[in-house]
């Protein structure tokens, strides 16, 4: 089979971005010319690679697996790249990274410092919900992933990068306040705000509640930090949230932290990737730099 290694990586962007335009777009093609050299390689591989339905490009199985070689051929062309850039000094490369989207609130801060620092490097930030960033972890498109809760069925490196403190909040105005610290079972009456099935936030809170035996009268499952605080500040319940989206404020934005019993829970961020995978000099010398820049204290404002 005569397939190029431009070819290849023009079939993993179809994958990646779910569609041919979104492709061509990453690759800097036209349309019409990604078109064209996605039906060579179907051609070349004689078998269907991938069909259209409804607009999203679904892989085959053939498809699938010629993603996954695309991937490790490119990734180890990388690697490649990156140990001859290393050996004259960590001067450029790529940086690839998928983060929660509580991560938001502190990551592009840190990247930014990074980026000060060597500003060749090409670095790329996806921000997904929990499910998205494990489900690119399993499918090792990234070099590094920010996350609480890691899946516990995958071999990984892991770090732990700093707390995540998990809080109730309320609103501002609401009745609630107490001079005296609040049990959990005096809570029983009010409705809730969380965050959806599956984000870390709510895996945290869930754990906690079943370890209280207490069953939350949720009005509201959301997908982001600032439809929780907006739903809060709107008297639409009580919510829990990590303090990062607080900005390190215990009030403001309509909503304040309320002192329950066994609040804040803990959990923490954690830098992951596969077990096994060696990490590039980009993302061995950024890993390093957010555990330096945590551990010199400049982000121990966000401790409750």
């Amino acid at each position: 089979m005569n397939v190029s290694f431009r070819q290849l990586r023009l079939f993993l962007a179809l994958a990646e971005q779910g569609s041919v335009t979104g492709a061509a777009r990453a690759m800097h093609v036209t349309q019409p010319t990604a078109s064209m050299q996605l039906r060579e390689i179907s051609e070349t591989i004689g078998l269907p690679l991938y069909e259209v339905i409804g607009r999203k490009v679904q892989l085959t199985e053939a498809g699938k697996e010629l993603a996954a070689t695309a991937r490790a051929m490119s990734e180890l062309w990388e690697s490649f790249e990156q140990g001859v850039d290393a050996t004259k000094g960590l001067s450029r490369g790529k940086l690839r990274m998928a983060v929660v989207s509580t991560a938001k609130y502190f990551m592009p801060r840190l990247l930014g410092g990074f980026c000060e620092r060597y500003p060749q490097i090409d670095a790329s930030i996806e921000i997904l919900n929990r499910d998205g960033v494990v489900q690119r972890l399993r499918d090792n498109v990234d070099d590094l992933y920010i996350m609480s809760m890691p899946p516990n069925d995958m071999l990984l490196g892991d770090q732990v990068l700093m707390s995540n403190p998990i809080v109730m909040i309320a609103r501002a105005s609401d009745p609630l306040d107490s001079p005296r610290q609040l049990a959990l079972h005096e809570l029983a009456s009010q409705r809730f705000v969380l965050r959806e099935k599956g984000s870390g936030t709510r895996m945290v809170a869930d754990r906690h509640f079943r370890q209280q035996r207490f069953r939350p009268d949720v009005r509201l499952e959301l997908g982001s930090n600032e439809a929780l605080k907006e739903a809060v500040a709107g008297g639409l319940g009580i919510g829990v949230i990590s303090v990062h989206a607080l900005h390190g404020l215990q009030r403001g934005h309509g909503v304040r932290v309320i002192d329950v019993a066994g609040f804040p829970l803990a959990s923490a961020w954690h830098i992951v990737h596969p077990a096994g995978k060696k990490l590039s000099p980009a993302a061995s010398a950024f890993r390093d730099h957010l555990m330096k820049e945590v551990h010199r204290g400049k982000w121990s404002r966000y401790a409750p």
